[in-house]
């Protein structure tokens, strides 16, 4: 029987849903299969603009990539962007519905469940198959009650599961077995195949565990993958660790990780290029000396800057500047350089007005509608052509702006560059993708000579080294039969 839908679960957050789901899109991309990816709700602070001008989880955008397509909001119809402890903007069919605490959410989530399920239905009617990216655990249960991103969905849909474990971490055979005990009957049933993701070593010491698991859970290993040193592929929230970088004349980045720092993305050009040493400095850290200070997005920018001024960073900008140093700010960290940032309706925050870091001489306003833009342009440093994407809810204005980093092709300017070209600030994410705009930015930070690298074709390695793993370390017959067709 043919399957329309097939769905990635994890033991745990961080197990490899979102690999393995790219990996198998451009896998059954390459045997023929029209196949688009699928996430019912994402809890993430990355994010992307999609062709119909909304907004979806940035794992989502390369999951539709390994498929050959454009990201749509019909492939994360729930997005939830945390902007407390407690609460989160709620994000539906691509657009921002409002703030909400975490008891007013559990209340939407039947609603939120009608989102999902139309999405769902319109990818079917387009594709072959729909993969699907579970969220956390299933086995969460106090989460389970009105569930709309696991074992919900699924039953929902009445499709089968594939449930991933990470070995890498430890337990994987209890995570397996323990999550499988946690389910309902139905649920067991529905799960269909296990995978065993990061394994180091010799795979012939882990078959007593492998032939043991399969017995004991009653459900077959669809395969073990193996860990993928240096597999570049974007994060759906968690910061990459950098990389190890050879010795020599390194441009030396540092970017302050504020607690609702949004689209880390930003930096992946810069920790994989070979002369960057990027540093993200941490709570209770001082900034080290740099050629160059990020002030990165953020989720919340008045509760940022705050937290930024109470580690001292902000006398750390300030001394940077006068040793020579460069700043630059993007989207909400471009807003932080200004000198007022002011939020009347409350929309970040019930601070009404925040001042600046006073570095550029304009203000910002915060508005409930926000921007969602993808965007190319000239870079105003070298005139380099920029890519990138545009999700803010400010509105800035002042005589520094008439200095803009970008001209965009629609005609408007986009940030600013100082007088003494010393600070830059732009709303653009992706600022730093293009390779031309990121040899300006890196020659205008005080490098020599920097290297092209073409993010773009880092993104379709990764992609393709996955896929080229799940092929070669999953059973083919075995997921044939689970999606019920032959993969030519």
């Amino acid at each position: 029987m043919k399957r329309q839908t097939l769905m990635v679960q994890g033991t745990t957050s961080d197990a490899g849903k979102s690999a393995v789901v790219t990996g198998l899109c451009r896998l059954l991309r390459r045997r023929g299969l029209r196949v688009a990816p699928f996430k019912p709700q994402n809890m993430a602070l990355n994010s992307a603009v999609t062709i119909d001008g909304g907004e979806i989880g940035r794992a989502q955008a390369v999951q539709a990539q390994a498929c050959g397509l454009e990201p749509h909001t019909d492939m994360n119809p729930i997005l939830l962007k945390p902007n407390t402890d407690t609460g989160a903007q709620v994000i539906v069919n691509g657009k921002a519905i409002g703030n909400m605490e975490a008891v007013a959410y559990h209340a939407y989530k039947p609603q939120a469940m009608k989102a999902v399920l139309a999405a769902h239905a319109r990818l079917c009617e387009t594709y072959d198959l729909v993969v699907v990216e579970g969220a956390g655990s299933p086995a969460e249960i106090n989460l389970r009650d009105r569930d709309v991103a696991n074992m919900g969905f699924a039953e929902a849909v009445d499709c089968p599961v594939i449930l991933v474990a990470d070995i890498d971490r430890g337990g994987v055979f209890a995570h397996l077995v323990g999550t499988l005990d946690l389910l309902s009957a139905s649920e067991r049933q529905r799960t269909e195949a296990l995978v065993i993701n990061k394994f180091r070593g010799d795979i012939g010491l882990l078959k007593p565990g492998n032939d043991w698991l399969e017995q004991r859970s009653g459900k077959p290993l669809l395969g073990t993958l193996p860990f993928l040193p240096g597999l570049y592929l974007e994060a759906e929230d968690a910061l990459r660790q950098v990389p190890q970088k050879s010795a020599g004349q390194l441009l030396r980045v540092v970017v302050p990780a504020l607690p609702r720092l949004s689209n880390h993305t930003d930096f992946d050009a810069l920790q994989l290029h070979p002369q960057v040493d990027l540093t993200f400095v941490r709570a209770d850290q001082p900034i080290p000396a740099a050629d160059l200070i990020i002030l990165p997005g953020s989720k919340s920018v008045a509760g940022d800057l705050a937290f930024l001024r109470r580690q001292g960073w902000a006398s750390a900008i300030q001394r940077h500047l006068r040793y020579g140093g460069k700043v630059l700010g993007i989207c909400g960290g471009f807003q932080m350089l200004g000198q007022r940032i002011d939020d009347p309706e409350g929309v970040e925050s019930q601070q009404t007005s925040s001042q600046g870091l006073g570095l550029l001489d304009f203000t910002t306003r915060l508005h409930t509608h926000k921007q969602l833009h993808r965007v190319s342009g000239q870079l105003q440093l070298t005139d380099s052509p920029v890519v990138g994407y545009e999700i803010h809810a400010g509105l800035s204005e002042g005589p520094a702006l008439q200095r803009p980093l970008v001209i965009l092709d629609d005609g408007r300017r986009d940030g600013v560059i100082s007088d003494d070209y010393q600070i830059a600030g732009s709303y653009l994410h992706g600022l730093l993708d293009a390779p031309e705009a990121l040899q300006a930015v890196l020659t205008w930070a005080g490098l020599q000579a920097p290297q092209v690298l073409d993010l773009q074709a880092e993104r379709e390695a990764g992609i393709d080294r996955l896929a080229d793993t799940l092929e070669a370390h999953l059973d083919q017959a075995l997921l044939e039969r689970i999606i019920g067709r032959p993969l030519y």
